[in-house]
């Protein structure tokens, strides 16, 4: 049998000193069922040290993604309170191994809300909605992952920002934006590239927590998904991002 405690510690070791690991998959696939086992064990390591669980995150929210990685969902990661980084803050390289950056929608979760929900349910229980942008980071040798790895690394999910939060109906089905790195635009896109429609992952998320026992409750953050390809990152970097509607966000990568 393999050892699913064994693997959450080696990485929730990796992230926690930013070192990298070599897939598990190299020396067998770990089924989904599995990689998200180890996601599990390794967060409630991380929460035994003080942290906190402040919502979740959505990945491979492309149906093309999804086909190329052998998938017919979205997978799904845990935020913390120690991933965020503060609008307009900087945050050292030293944290990450080898950094990436997306624009994102984000939802902040007004009532509790679980199962089965239609778009306009899963709305209905948003407070909030606000441009966001996500910095992922595999532990894993050269950004290289198959499934099981990825949802054991907690989708590489490393930190967020968040901007300022706009009523619930704020239409953000087809914003258009500009991710910039430096003053010069290295992502310009939609939210519509979220599943169409960014409200369909947050169906997701809420239909994916439940089924684990985790139902979304107030507070709680979800981010939608990468609205554009990640950007690398690196140190000295200043990096934002422009949404239609919803204004810009930014923070800089220091040493």
């Amino acid at each position: 049998m393999i050892d699913l405690e064994r693997m959450a510690e080696i990485v929730d070791d990796a992230a926690r000193s930013a070192t990298t690991i070599p897939q598990f998959s190299e020396e067998r696939a770990l089924t989904v069922a599995e990689g998200y086992e180890i996601q599990k064990l390794s967060m409630h390591r991380r929460y035994a040290r003080g942290d906190r669980r402040i919502g979740i995150k959505m990945g491979f929210t492309s149906r093309a993604k999804q086909l190329q990685m052998g998938l017919d969902d979205l997978i799904w990661g845990r935020l913390t309170e120690t991933m965020r980084v503060a609008e307009g803050s900087s945050v050292s390289m030293a944290q990450y191994v080898h950094p990436r950056v997306e624009p994102e929608i984000a939802y902040l979760i007004k009532h509790r809300v679980a199962g089965n929900v239609s778009a306009l349910e899963a709305i209905n229980a948003v407070a909030g909605i606000a441009c966001a942008m996500e910095v992922i980071d595999s532990r894993y040798a050269d950004f290289k992952f198959d499934v099981g790895d990825v949802l054991a690394d907690n989708t590489s999910a490393a930190g967020f920002v968040i901007g300022n939060w706009h009523a619930p109906d704020t239409d953000v089905t087809n914003l258009g934006l500009v991710l910039s790195i430096n003053g010069r635009p290295r992502q310009i896109g939609s939210t519509a590239a979220i599943l169409g429609n960014p409200a369909r992952a947050l169906v997701a998320a809420i239909r994916m927590a439940a089924e684990v026992g985790e139902p979304l409750e107030p507070g709680d953050i979800v981010l939608a998904g990468a609205a554009t390809a990640a950007v690398e990152l690196a140190a000295g970097d200043h990096v934002e991002a422009q949404f239609e509607t919803l204004g810009s966000i930014g923070f800089t990568i220091v040493d």
